[in-house]
């Protein structure tokens, strides 16, 4: 990937410093000796090639200098215009001469696009790692949509099948509620009319005679809750009754119970005393 950005600006550069040599050799040719003509194409391209070699090692220091990057530019600059003046000032091909005067300034630009590229350069194995970690990212995100898209999917299922259901439910107890309302306008028809209750007297008068028969249809009304009786509770034991149950309890068996197996008789027989007084009762009977 060097190979890419900097071949292209070593070329253009060498390209653009045998331009200006040319350029100026031709130029200055006619009206100074060649020797200097060629001395002052060489001086411009010197400083120039020096000025980016300077750039070039400060750059690899991770260091920049504005001065000198300033002295560069100038250089290339100067390159340019010579270009530029020459094919002003020439008298054949000046268009050919004016398409080439921007290589400098071209040169310089792709020397900057390259100290770009190595300020930001990265080895191959933290390119690999940012594509893993890019690729993990992009994984996890089609994982969460798929997932969205399916919890959407089965919620949406399970709301059109309730929804359903509830539609039926609710046609089922609107033709319930209507089969009830007809039975109960028939039933009520049929009760007030004349010939239920010729029928209900012609079967009931030689049963009871002088009684009027009468069909009355069931009324639903509010039903009124009956609480649960209360047990009273049983009145507690003195302390010579409770002498007594225990002693009782306790020789039923020989030999004597112990307190456990009073106490758990004692509580099976129904009798009811505090665990202190039990203890005293047990105390005084076994003393």
């Amino acid at each position: 990937m060097r190979a890419k950005t900097v071949l292209p600006a070593v070329a253009m550069t060498a390209v653009s410093m045998v331009l200006t040599l040319a350029v100026v050799v031709m130029w200055l040719g006619t009206a100074v000796p060649w020797l200097i003509a060629l001395v002052v194409g060489l001086g411009i391209d010197g400083g120039w090639l020096a000025t980016l070699a300077y750039e070039r090692r400060l750059a690899a220091q991770g260091d920049h200098s504005r001065a000198v990057t300033a002295v560069g530019w100038c250089f290339g600059l100067l390159a340019t215009g010579v270009l530029v003046a020459h094919a002003v000032a020439a008298d054949q091909s000046a268009g050919a001469w004016l398409a080439v005067a921007w290589l400098p300034i071209a040169a310089k630009a792709l020397w900057l696009v390259h100290g770009l590229w190595e300020r930001t350069a990265l080895t191959p194995r933290a390119l690999e790692s940012i594509r893993g970690i890019q690729q993990e990212a992009r994984d996890e995100a089609a994982v969460a949509r798929a997932r969205l898209r399916s919890e959407a999917a089965t919620e949406e299922t399970r709301l059109t099948a309730v929804t359903g259901a509830g539609a039926r439910v609710a046609r089922v107890q609107a033709e319930t509620a209507k089969t009830l309302s007809k039975a109960w306008s028939t039933l009520e028809t049929t009760r007030a009319s004349e010939e239920t209750g010729k029928a209900l007297t012609s079967v009931t008068a030689p049963v009871t005679p002088g009684d009027t028969p009468r069909w009355d249809l069931p009324v639903w009304g509010p039903s009124v809750p009956v609480r649960a009786p209360v047990l009273e509770a049983a009145p507690a034991l003195t302390d010579d009754a409770l002498d007594a149950v225990v002693e009782e309890i306790r020789t039923s068996r020989t030999p004597p119970l112990s307190y456990r197996e009073m106490a758990a008789r004692f509580r099976t027989a129904g009798h009811s005393a505090s665990e202190v007084r039990l203890r005293a009762a047990w105390k005084r009977v076994a003393a």
